[in-house]
């Protein structure tokens, strides 16, 4: 299951005074960027087109024009995430915790790139330091949770689970996590209820679509 991980959201620039209404929402600034801000900003609007190799250029000119920005190298690693690359990404979410020790978010998403490599000790870890920094991070508790269950220690990742759901009640992902959980421990009403539960609150398609069809699975199976 992919691992929920934060685009940092930056307003782009209005450049030159033109209208964000000529272009359409998101999309690249059309002048040409001149300082490190600039860069990090199409950077963004870029990755947010889905491309990837232009977000990491700009993101790489931003770190040569200041080394210390934190910021773009944790949006570098989220983008190489994006592509794949998690030994980059990696890289860059490591450098990015060296300039800010207190970026939980860096760490919930390096967290996110070991468990997508098999990692989960280390992922783990990550997400523990993550909670540490912001108790109230209940992206960083479903995404333990996720890898606990990977490493099939089922009590604790629905521990996990249900203190994301505690932090936000309206956290559609972590009720469907708990909800295959209690498929593999035997618990069906329970599972039925966060299943329906997911589905009344998410609004992505594609987590509705598979929280139906594991629900329309589970009721054949208990019926």
């Amino acid at each position: 299951m992919k691992r929920f991980i934060l685009l940092l959201l930056v307003t782009a620039l209005i450049l030159g005074g033109l209208s964000a209404a000529c272009r359409p929402a998101g999309a690249p600034p059309e002048e040409a960027p001149v300082t490190a801000e600039e860069y990090f900003n199409r950077g963004i609007a870029y990755g947010r087109e889905g491309e990837y190799d232009k977000a990491i250029a700009d993101f790489n000119k931003v770190i040569e024009l200041d080394p210390d920005y934190a910021e773009a190298y944790y949006n570098r690693g989220l983008t190489y995430d994006y592509k794949g690359e998690y030994d980059r990404a990696i890289a860059d979410y490591t450098k990015a915790i060296e300039l800010d020790p207190d970026y939980a978010w860096a760490y919930n998403n390096r967290g996110a790139a070991y468990a997508d490599k098999g990692e989960y000790n280390r992922a783990i870890a990550d997400y523990t330091k993550a909670i540490e920094l912001d108790p109230n991070f209940a992206v960083a508790y479903n995404n333990r949770g996720l890898a606990y269950a990977d490493k099939g220690e089922d009590d604790r990742a629905i521990a996990d689970y249900t203190k994301a759901i505690e932090l936000d009640p309206n956290y559609a992902e972590a009720y469907f996590s708990r909800g295959l959980a209690y498929v593999g421990e035997w618990e069906d009403d329970k599972a039925i209820a966060d299943l329906e539960k997911c589905i009344e609150l998410s609004q992505d398609p594609s987590l509705t679509q598979h929280a139906v069809e594991a629900l329309e699975d589970l009721k054949k199976l208990t019926q």
